[in-house]
């Protein structure tokens, strides 16, 4: 009998949500990711102990201040757990740009440029790489700049329509529409709970599937943010789905079969292309799109910051 996960496979390509090698292996996801909170949870792990020590050797041979040397350290470590997980995917691994740079295109222009170099460095080329941006009006710019250097980004912290219509506009590789932390928002504020095909996250994704088709866009939307397996299944056919380790283990430990829920609508007129100001003013009427993507760069903003204080306690 086939497994919840394998049926999953024959509609959507599955992408690891984690940096855990183990899982990877056991998984066998297209793509996967690192980020600050990934990098984080690995200075508490034995078998990351060599690759931190050796990246920070590194750091602490170059010149400069503590802080800047520390910086250097965020992207070399990122990178160096990227590098690893390309040996077991056959993708791409996403790359995170740091959260406190969300409002700076030039900014992230030029960290992406430097997580690329160090990328390079190591044998890997651009193709196997995603520099993961929020989906604020400057990331979206900062974006667009480096699709057309051919350099492939992932868009995340993806919570309105707004946010997907400038995306697209922006001609961007990927975007991770978020099902977990919209359908979050909503029993909060309703007290609800709500099956799979009333969720809200699930709905808000399918919805960004529809605008892809309709539009005839190239983007690959990949649904990101999964509390249940429902959740997951109820989006089978989204071009991508990133999934935690736990509701994969859940999957494939499941017998069964999955039907296709998502179905992209053949192309029709493209609308006309947001403007910042169109952009700014959609966005700001989802009061649920305006919170959580403030809350969610203040949350990377303090992994990022709690990743940075214990590699400066280790370069001391």
């Amino acid at each position: 009998m086939t497994t919840r996960l394998d049926a999953l496979k024959r509609h959507s390509l599955v992408v690891a949500d984690t940096g855990d090698l183990e899982a990877i292996r056991r998984y066998r996801p297209q793509d996967a990711t690192t980020n600050p909170s990934l990098l984080l949870k690995a200075f508490d792990l034995p078998g990351y102990q060599a690759l931190i020590d050796e990246e920070l050797a590194a750091v602490k041979a170059e010149a400069g201040d503590l802080s800047s040397r520390v910086e250097r350290a965020v992207g070399r470590l990122a990178v160096a757990k990227g590098a690893e997980i390309t040996k077991f995917v056959p993708g791409r691994v996403s790359t995170e740009v740091a959260a406190k740079l969300s409002f700076d295109s030039e900014a992230s222009v030029r960290k992406a440029h430097e997580l690329i170099e160090l990328y390079e460095r190591r044998g890997i080329g651009r193709e196997r790489v995603l520099i993961k941006l929020a989906s604020t009006w400057e990331g979206i710019r900062a974006a667009e700049r480096l699709e057309r250097e051919g350099i492939n980004c992932n868009l995340t912290l993806l919570f309105s329509d707004a946010q997907a219509q400038a995306c697209f506009d922006a001609g961007v590789f990927l975007i991770s529409p978020f099902v977990g932390r919209v359908t979050d928002w909503y029993k909060k504020e309703t007290g609800r709970e709500y099956a799979a095909e009333e969720d809200p996250g699930v709905l808000f994704v399918r919805s960004v599937c529809e605008r892809a088709g309709r539009g005839g866009y190239d983007t690959v939307v990949m649904g990101a943010s999964f509390r249940t397996s429902g959740q997951v299944l109820a989006l089978a056919g989204c071009h991508r789905l990133t999934i935690s380790p736990t509701l994969l283990e859940e999957l494939a430990n499941e017998e069964g079969d999955v039907e296709k829920r998502v179905v992209f609508p053949a192309p029709g007129e493209r609308p006309v292309p947001l403007t910042e100001p169109g952009f700014r003013w959609q966005h700001n009427q989802d009061a649920m799109a305006n919170d959580k993507l403030a809350e969610g760069i203040r949350r990377f903003a303090e992994d990022q910051e709690q990743l940075e204080r214990r590699i400066a306690e280790r370069l001391g």
